[in-house]
């Protein structure tokens, strides 16, 4: 995925030591240098959709489906699943 266009510069500024650090860890632990996991990690996060527009998916789909259940009868399938 990154090296598909043309790459951009991203400053990050102020990272406090103690964060630094844990993400050189991480990286060492996968064989990666701080660039590359950070490449890997920033995709990731890239990847993935934002907490609002998840949540806005997720109330879409609940006016769809127009059903309530209550709480009882959640837990009563959840049991019937357990067996």
């Amino acid at each position: 995925m990154h090296n598909a266009s043309m790459a951009i510069q991203i400053t990050i500024r102020n990272v406090p030591e103690p964060v630094r650090n844990e993400l050189a860890i991480r990286a060492a632990q996968k064989r990666q240098s701080m660039q590359e996991y950070l490449l890997t990690e920033l995709e990731r996060l890239a990847r993935r959709p934002s907490v609002e527009s998840w949540l806005r998916e997720v109330r879409e789909r609940k006016q769809v489906a127009s059903r309530d259940l209550s709480p009882t009868l959640i837990l009563k399938h959840r049991d019937t699943d357990r067996r």
